[in-house]
């Protein structure tokens, strides 16, 4: 496969113009709905895990998951081969080139990638349900190739927003007024696909980030690894002041109205045993604070943002495993011993059909879930020495990001 992401290349001495068309094209709007479409279903499917139990290759959160690799698969598809059969050449020539026949943006490559991969995992997990029983861990092997292809998907969005973004810096001063509202509306878009990203993200760790481990060092470990890649390279591939606070909030609004929404509709559980009775579904869980160490970092970038990366790296890192640790910590207290915060908007009464409803830890610290200072502050420097990987390899990252133009 040839591939090229840096500057438009030369064609009989000409400069190819990427995207010369001054709209945005209907490929990359359905690319983030099919994004959308498979976040919120995958979702919707936790609480059905926990509220009624065992489900089926058509149940509604899987058909909703399915409706998104559909629509990614089909309209990234047809846009590959709009460009071999019926694309220009100034066309080809900006385009990846795949197996020596096909012309395709990098982001369509992705989507249609991650949506084979998520269709051929429904079987996979009906063979495997019926063969094994209900699922114990979410990383069960279809699982993992659902949301391996779940993450091309929306990598794939995110990167073909990104590529439309930055051909709009080759166009014509003659579009300069209409360039600004598309800008606009790209960034908002790159916003939503990163964001339906990081809920991705955060779904494949949830198991180790709820509030029971909110004052083990562990969640901040896995914290510090994982979100601040991302977060680094959604701030460094658009260089917009706000961008890592638009995308975390869109994390926040998406877990928060799933957790409020679908719990309104009655679920009950349809496998034994039961021992938390129920008659609506169970929500998932109340976001992580990422939105407020997302605005300091968001704050810290443009203010020592002439600094190379290496050392924004040591300021950026450390900042969040700060900001996020002092504000997560007060919450995980909150969340677990309030009874303030067993209701709807918070969410922490939401319990498993399976688990009993007395257990005498579903509201306080058992000895297991709290660490003593020494253990929870050597788990904080390896949280420390995590966060500043994370945010180096996500600064680089996004320097690759920010250059893509196919």
């Amino acid at each position: 496969m040839e591939t090229t992401i840096g500057p438009p290349p030369n064609v009989g001495g000409r400069v190819v113009r990427l995207n010369t068309s001054p709209d945005i094209p209907i490929y990359i709007y359905a690319t983030v709905f099919a994004s959308f479409c498979v976040i919120t279903g995958l979702i919707w499917d936790i609480c059905w895990h926990m509220s009624i139990g065992r489900d089926g290759l058509l149940s509604p959160p899987h058909l909703v998951i399915y409706l998104g690799a559909v629509v990614a698969g089909l309209f990234s598809g047809f846009e590959i081969l709009r460009k071999t059969f019926w694309g220009k050449d100034l066309e080809k020539a900006a385009s990846v080139k795949i197996w020596g026949f096909f012309y395709s943006s990098l982001g369509s490559l992705f989507c249609v990638w991650g949506a084979l991969a998520m269709l051929t995992s429904a079987p996979f997990d009906d063979w495997w349900h019926n063969t094994y029983g209900l699922d114990v861990t979410i990383l069960s092997p279809p699982h993992t190739v659902l949301i391996l292809g779940i993450i091309g998907i929306q990598f794939g969005a995110m990167i073909s927003v990104i590529a439309v973004k930055n051909q709009l810096k080759l166009r014509s001063a003659q579009f300069v007024d209409k360039k600004k509202a598309l800008d606009k509306t790209l960034f908002w878009l790159f916003a939503l696909s990163a964001g339906f990203l990081l809920t991705i993200w955060y779904t494949l760790l949830s198991e180790e980030l709820g509030r029971m481990r909110m004052h083990r060092s562990s969640l901040y470990i896995f914290s510090s690894a994982a979100f601040p890649i991302l977060l680094m390279a959604v701030g460094k591939a658009v260089r917009q002041k706000w961008a890592i606070t638009a995308a975390t909030g869109v994390y926040t609004s998406l877990m928060l109205l799933t957790l409020w929404i679908i719990p309104l509709f009655p679920a009950e559980p349809k496998l034994g045993p039961i021992l938390n009775h129920i008659d609506h579904y169970q929500g998932f869980q109340f976001p992580l604070l990422l939105i407020i160490p997302a605005i300091a970092i968001d704050f810290l970038r443009h203010r020592y943002g002439y600094m190379n990366d290496w050392k924004l790296a040591v300021i950026l890192g450390t900042a969040f495993l700060l900001v996020f640790f002092f504000f997560q910590w007060f919450l995980g207290s909150f969340l677990m011993e309030s009874p303030y915060a067993r209701n709807w908007f918070f969410g922490s009464h939401y319990w498993y059909f399976g688990n009993s409803p007395d257990w005498e830890y579903r509201y306080k610290f058992g000895p297991w879930m709290v660490e003593t200072t020494p253990e929870l502050l050597k788990g904080l420097g390896i949280a420390l020495i995590a966060s500043l990987i994370s945010t180096r390899i996500g600064l680089a990252w996004g320097n690759w990001m920010h250059k893509i133009q196919r």
